[in-house]
C-alpha cells in the first residue's frame, strides 16, 4: 500500500455462485448477524465508498445501525454529479459527513445543487473520475481507511488499478444463478489467470450457515 492513499477494504455478501444481486438487482442475502458484523467494520473505518449505481438502485444510508460507534463519511463516486437529492443519503448529509467525488466536466448546476445539501465536492479527474487520484485527496481529507462497498464494476475497477488492501466477503447459503444477475467483479477481468490479484487467507469465521473470507 502507497504512503500517500488510505487503506482500502473491499467488502461484500455473495450468494454461493458468486453474485451480488439478482438480475432485478435485490442484493439482499445478508442475515442479520452478518449486517451486525459488517456495521462493527464501518464503526472502525474513517470512509465507506459507493458509485452513484449502488446509490440509485439500493438508496443506501451507508451509517452505523445494528452496532455502536461513529458514523465514516460517505463518498459517493458520480462523475457527472447526478445523485438524486431525494436519496437517502444526500437528505442525511447534513448529520453524516458526505463527500461526492466528480469529474471536471460535472455541471455547475449539479454541483451547486448539491453544495446546497451540505456535501463536500471533489474534482478527481477530467472527463471520468480518477481513483488513485482521489484517494489521494481522501487521504488529504485525513481520511486512514476506505471501505468499498460497490458493485461489480466498482470492484473491478479496484482490483485492476492494483488498489484492494484488504477482502472482506461473506458466502451466503443462497444459489441465485442467472448470466445477467451482478457477480462480485464484473469489467473485462484478467486475460491470464498469472496476471489477477492473488490474495492470502487471514481468517474465516463461520456464522451459521454463512462463512465470512478475510484475505490480506
Amino acid at each position: 500500500m502507497a504512503a500517500s492513499r488510505p487503506r482500502v477494504i473491499l467488502s461484500a455478501a455473495v450468494s454461493i455462485d458468486g453474485k451480488i444481486a439478482t438480475r432485478r438487482g435485490d442484493s439482499a442475502l445478508s442475515s442479520k448477524k452478518d449486517k451486525i458484523r459488517l456495521h462493527k467494520v464501518r464503526s472502525k473505518v474513517d470512509a465507506i465508498l459507493v458509485g452513484r449505481n449502488t446509490v440509485r438502485v439500493d438508496d443506501p444510508l451507508l451509517t452505523v445501525r445494528y452496532a455502536r460507534g461513529k458514523n465514516p463519511t460517505r463518498v459517493v463516486l458520480d462523475s457527472r454529479a447526478r445523485i438524486s437529492t431525494k436519496s437517502q443519503i444526500i437528505k442525511t448529509a447534513k448529520n453524516v459527513p458526505t463527500i461526492i467525488a466528480v469529474s471536471a466536466k460535472a455541471p455547475k448546476k449539479n454541483l451547486q445543487r448539491l453544495e446546497e445539501h451540505s456535501t463536500k465536492i471533489i474534482i478527481a479527474g477530467r472527463s471520468n473520475i480518477d481513483l488513485k487520484r482521489l484517494l489521494t485527496l481522501l487521504k488529504k481529507e485525513n481520511i486512514k481507511t476506505v471501505l468499498v462497498e460497490g458493485g461489480g464494476t466498482l470492484n473491478w475497477e479496484f482490483i485492476r488499478q492494483g488498489l484492494v488492501d484488504e477482502l472482506i466477503v461473506t458466502i451466503t447459503p443462497h444459489l441465485v444463478g442467472g448470466r445477467d444477475a451482478v457477480t462480485l467483479v464484473e469489467g473485462v477481468g484478467f486475460a491470464k489467470i498469472a496476471d489477477s490479484l492473488k490474495l492470502n487467507l487471514r481468517k474465516i469465521t463461520k456464522q451459521g450457515d454463512e462463512v465470512v473470507l478475510h484475505y490480506i
